[in-house]
């Protein structure tokens, strides 16, 4: 249990850690969970055992809340998510529940999901095709959402509306697809394109 003045005192270090790296106007901004369960926010990547991203931004928008501790660590309300997907869905396009299942492959629903190798949010944006899509928060679920069906969108229009070349370029990159003609001979590309359809076949039964 933290104590309220170890607590005060660590969200005030919080407030002005935010407050000096909005002062200078840092490219990017990182968000860690340090192993005592304390959160570090800085203007640079840090590289050591047992701290965990949380999360990776170009703007401090928001970071206060998470620095704070005031975020949820875990998902959204499935009945708010669930609308949510359905609305994005039907505006673009695009089948809610293949969009529900590529968000439960990538995330498990976590908003503020970040990978090793950059990706975001619940539809684990990179950082090119968020900004591809106007997107400048990839931690907001609704922002994430919509970049990430704009995005599928495309890929199921380039390929046809076959859906296992486009979730295999939405997994690999369009070049992989591109080069083997298909689902490249990725196991985690051939293994994430199953996942998917098998919740896509789930969530249409819903």
């Amino acid at each position: 249990m933290i104590r309220p003045r170890s607590r005060a005192r660590r969200l005030g270090a919080a407030a002005l850690l935010l407050f000096a790296v909005g002062s200078v106007q840092a490219d990017e901004v990182y968000l860690y969970l340090l192993p005592d369960g304390s959160r570090m926010l800085t203007d640079h990547a840090v590289h050591e055992p047992g701290y965990r991203l949380l999360r990776s931004s170009g703007t401090v928008k928001g970071m206060g809340r998470l620095a704070a501790g005031g975020a949820p660590r875990g998902g959204l309300d499935p009945r708010h998510l669930n609308r949510m997907i359905a609305d994005i869905a039907q505006r673009n396009g695009v089948d809610a529940a293949l969009v529900k299942a590529v968000i439960r492959v990538e995330s498990r629903f976590d908003p503020y999901a970040t990978s090793n190798k950059g990706a975001s949010g619940l539809m684990q944006l990179m950082p090119a095709t968020a900004e591809r899509y106007g997107v400048d928060d990839l931690y907001d679920p609704r922002a994430n959402i919509e970049a990430g069906v704009r995005y599928l969108k495309y890929l199921l229009d380039k390929y046809r509306h076959h859906p296992q070349n486009a979730l295999a370029a939405y997994n690999a990159g369009e070049q992989a697809v591109a080069t083997y003609d298909g689902i490249p001979p990725y196991r985690e590309t051939m293994e994430y394109v199953r996942k998917v359809l098998h919740y896509r076949a789930l969530y249409a039964r819903q």
